[in-house]
């Protein structure tokens, strides 16, 4: 649209053919797909006669219509145009024009389009409801999870038993969760959800008895699973604050002294009176089946299955949750590369169900769709890992009431490929918001399905 076009009011009923027009509202107050456009046929004329409209604004100098005769000026554009101060003759006139070249228009035939798009507005609506409800209580699990954590680890020094009963009732809450679903499916939370600590014992816990529930662990089986999940890095209660986390950087007597924290943990496993499997969760999260780990250098007959599961999901969380955060990876890099370099050092059939239940592009990832658009992922598809559910950018529907888009019902759309949040372009970037810290919590299948 040129600088200098006039924008003036019509009504409705002096509408014709070639007028550019614009629409107030939002997109769902009617059916045509954008909210500025020129008219070209009766029809169009008729569905906006039957919104109920009583004027619409529209730009003379953008129209094909020169208004003084009713047809295509050899001026285009430049031809006069009518000003809405130049009396009431010429509405009359425009209006008598109108009349003349549209039959008039009953509008009973015309309820139908006004029914289908006030329908179609009203499932969006309902379908939008459900998906923030679903996005909202899995947060609100996550964030009663996570305030549940931090009691226990706060714990931990002077009430150790009120540690134990702390893991043993939040882990037990998480496990009845799961038992009354079906289906699982593994959704992205926001980033406000936890705080650092707490959010990686969270998400390590949620995915690692997810996991143990896809391999048939009995119910004691998962309840030693979660709560040594839960208190896998107990232990670094006890270590200095910096040496906490793996460094690159740090020499041979650093290192020692952050893998201590195994040790602490067992002690502290010890002192909270933990079950045996419980505490050979906190004891082996960090062996490798080559015997590479530490600090025993168990190989794989060795270690239980139960800390096999733990020790891939809490290396996944770290790639993608890093202490320092310019060292994290997206989370479809993270399980590419625990595949790639980690078939010798996980437990292959372990590894392959992970890489299955998470998806090739696991929730926080950014994707390029087949079609071009880009799309942030935010929910997995158990049975079929390409056909992820993800969220679109499209710049026609403001991002807070952006339906997700379930892959698997769109078979002519796919993933083309991963991208690093930075590669977006902004206004893609500011749409989609990828996580810099991904947390995770679970929903049944059929509610992340009614949400999409």
């Amino acid at each position: 649209m040129k600088s200098d076009t006039v924008i003036e009011t019509i009504e409705v009923a002096a509408l014709k053919i070639g007028m550019h027009i614009h629409l107030d509202g939002g997109w769902m107050s009617h059916p045509f797909p954008r909210s500025s456009f020129k008219i070209s046929s009766l029809d169009q004329i008729a569905t906006l006669r039957s919104l109920g409209l009583g004027c619409v604004r529209w730009s003379p100098q953008d129209s094909d219509l020169a208004p003084d005769t009713g047809r295509w000026g050899a001026g285009g554009p430049s031809a006069k145009v009518v000003k809405a101060d130049e009396g009431q003759a010429a509405a009359q006139a425009a209006a008598a024009i109108a009349d003349a070249a549209l039959p008039s228009v009953d509008p009973a035939p015309a309820a139908p389009v006004r029914s289908e798009a006030a329908d179609l507005a009203k499932r969006h609506r309902a379908a939008l409801s459900a998906q923030r409800e679903a996005l909202a209580e899995c947060e609100r699990q996550f964030s009663e999870a996570a305030r549940a954590s931090k009691v226990v680890f706060d714990s931990v020094g002077a009430q150790p038993a009120m540690a134990r009963h702390g893991a043993q009732a939040l882990t037990r809450q998480l496990i009845d969760q799961m038992i009354g679903a079906e289906g699982l499916c593994i959704r992205l939370l926001s980033e406000a959800a936890g705080d650092k600590v707490t959010s990686h014992a969270v998400n390590v816990s949620v995915i690692s008895l997810i996991m143990g529930r896809t391999f048939g662990l009995l119910d004691d089986e998962l309840v030693d699973l979660g709560i040594g999940a839960l208190l896998h890095d107990v232990g670094k209660l006890d270590v200095p604050e910096r040496f906490r986390h793996r460094d690159d950087h740090h020499a041979a007597a650093e290192q020692k002294l952050y893998e201590t924290h195994v040790a602490h943990g067992v002690a502290q496993a010890r002192r909270m009176e933990l079950s045996a499997g419980a505490s050979n969760v906190i004891a082996q999260h960090h062996e490798l089946i080559d015997g590479s780990g530490f600090p025993l250098k168990l190989s794989m007959d060795r270690t239980t299955v139960m800390s096999r599961i733990v020790a891939i999901v809490n290396r996944y969380d770290n790639l993608c949750n890093p202490a320092n955060p310019a060292k994290a990876i997206t989370p479809h890099e993270a399980v590419a590369l625990m595949f790639a370099q980690g078939r010798s050092k996980y437990d292959p059939a372990i590894l392959s169900g992970f890489i299955k239940m998470m998806g090739v592009y696991p929730a926080g990832s950014v994707v390029q769709l087949t079609d071009e658009r880009y799309a942030l992922v935010v929910g997995s598809n158990f049975s079929r890992p390409l056909k992820p559910r993800v969220l679109v950018h499209d710049a026609k529907v403001p991002r807070e009431e952006a339906l997700i888009l379930d892959l698997e019902s769109a078979p002519e759309l796919g993933i083309r490929r991963s991208l690093k949040p930075m590669a977006l372009p902004e206004r893609t970037l500011n749409y989609l918001s990828p996580r810099p810290r991904v947390s995770y919590f679970f929903e049944p299948t059929h509610e992340m399905e009614a949400a999409a």
